[in-house]
């Protein structure tokens, strides 16, 4: 295979990596005032002053206040560092270690942005726009995920299992709540949970599991 169909199969991703790079001040901004000041008692006003761009900046990087609800999965994201994991993909077309890749990519994202993920989902229990936020950024994730799963050549994923459920027990082990209970009741590092996750990930999804590299 050659590196140009390689590059092109994960456009999308690559896409989105640009595109959250171009707003990560304000998205930083965002995350930083909304975790401490909650998300009804900051304004757009304040973000643009965080981030150090003007209002219009702000207004058209997400439109208005509904739409700085993007700069939490956005800042989420960019803490995870997509560029890494898109590297990773592209260099490692094997299964295992794309798998791998994967695992890293969660356990950094909840390592370094989980408050965020808990503030959209909790908030978003009287706040409309955060539940469609955290919903979204669920089904974005969801996406990423298939776009690798399905380049993988026949035979890779377990015959029992297609690709929704690969997706379903995927989301099932590497998950906000399960490092929570780790890493907060159980005194795992975030090695160790890394770990833990590639091995149950490959045995579960792989038909002839092997060690990630």
């Amino acid at each position: 295979m050659t590196e140009e169909p390689a590059r092109r199969r994960y456009d999308s991703l690559r896409r989105t990596a640009q595109a959250q790079q171009t707003s990560a001040d304000i998205a930083r901004a965002a995350r930083t005032l909304f975790v401490a000041k909650g998300w009804a008692a900051t304004t757009v006003r304040d973000v643009a002053r965080e981030a150090g761009v003007s209002v219009p900046t702000i207004y058209a990087a997400y439109g208005n206040k509904n739409g700085l609800t993007w700069a939490l999965t956005d800042a989420a994201d960019l803490s995870a560092d997509l560029s890494r994991l898109l590297a990773e993909l592209e260099s490692a077309p094997e299964p295992p270690r794309q798998l791998a890749a994967m695992v890293a990519y969660d356990r950094r994202l909840f390592e370094r942005a989980g408050e965020v993920i808990v503030l959209l989902r909790e908030a978003g229990r009287t706040e409309p726009e955060l539940a469609q936020a955290y919903r979204e950024a669920r089904a974005r994730a969801d996406d990423a995920h298939r776009q690798v799963l399905s380049t993988w050549p026949p035979g890779a994923l377990r015959s029992s299992i297609d690709l929704q459920t690969a997706l379903d027990i995927y989301a099932a082990i590497c998950n906000i709540d399960v490092y929570t209970e780790l890493i907060s009741e159980r005194g795992w590092s975030s090695e160790q949970v890394e770990k833990w996750w590639c091995t149950m990930v490959i045995r579960e999804l792989l038909e002839i599991p092997t060690a990630a590299t």
